[in-house]
């Protein structure tokens, strides 16, 4: 698995997304997870509103004996972003997580709390090594902009933002952002939200299964690759099943032309910029 800059460090471009996963069975989800890292997918990410703490500690049984080989990401809800709060919320998601650190730790979005306190309290889990960076979730530009005045030491990792083909906003804007700034952009929910996957019969569903026919590849496949055509991006899918975990670590063997790239980008059309980041 090719890897990308995150912060300081390099990351699997594609890694394995939580939400949700505390449904249906225990043991395939941990057994889907393990199946992930060893295909690579070793960036994981969670957060504490994740089945109310269920997500992680699945994820703790799934990285047992295999801490080294994971970078791993969680997220800290609003309401808990005082400075107290986020030092008390990650020690939770750490005791949960069964871990003495985290790879990044993620506001998950913007609440009533002043950034300062969040980032402050970054600083300090930062220098008690109990995270080794942090970062921001759903942030438009204008947040982004606050928030790195703020953050003069140690700037945000990353931004975790909604992001699949039929919802390209971020690319007017915060990926541009991002990317001049050395901010990595990780792509949630990459298969869709609301609508779903695009169906196979739809003109979008059908270009991508006729370029998915070129390759000897799967739509999705095609679908996650054309999301990471910008080196800023990473992409973490949700990681439930077998199945879905090596559909979706094989996406990084694929490479599209610029010819299919266009037929895709007409395919699914960005659309003018809105007025809110959009997010779920």
């Amino acid at each position: 698995m090719e890897s990308r800059q995150f912060g300081s460090r390099r990351v699997a471009e594609i890694g394995q997304g939580t939400w949700d996963i505390e449904h249906g069975s225990a043991a395939t989800a941990v057994e889907a997870l393990r199946r992930g890292i060893d295909l690579g997918l070793t960036h994981i990410d969670t957060a504490e509103m994740y089945g109310s703490g269920k997500a992680e500690r699945l994820i703790a049984k799934a990285i047992t004996g295999r801490r080294e080989e994971v970078f791993l990401v969680s997220k800290v809800l609003p309401s808990n972003g005082s400075r107290k709060g986020v030092v008390q919320a990650c020690e939770a998601s750490l005791a949960r997580l069964n871990t003495d650190r985290l790879d990044c730790y993620l506001l998950h979005w913007r609440g009533s709390h002043p950034l300062s306190e969040t980032v402050g309290a970054f600083e300090q889990l930062l220098r008690d090594g109990k995270i080794l960076s942090w970062g921001v979730s759903n942030f438009d530009v204008e947040d982004l902009e606050e928030v790195y005045k703020i953050s003069v030491v140690h700037p945000p990792a990353c931004n975790q933002v909604l992001y699949h083909l039929e919802e390209r906003a971020i690319e007017h804007a915060v990926i541009p952002w991002c990317a001049s700034r050395g901010v990595a952009v990780v792509a949630y929910s990459p298969f869709g939200s609301k609508s779903g996957f695009p169906a196979a019969k739809s003109a979008g569903g059908r270009v991508l299964q006729q370029v998915a026919e070129q390759h000897g590849a799967t739509a999705r496949q095609v679908a996650l690759r054309f999301l990471l055509r910008n080196p800023s991006v990473l992409a973490i899918p949700k990681a439930s099943t077998l199945e879905h975990v090596v559909d979706n670590a094989q996406a990084g063997n694929l490479a599209l032309s610029a010819a299919e790239v266009a037929r895709i980008e007409a395919a699914f059309p960005r659309g003018p910029r809105p007025r809110s980041l959009p997010t779920i």
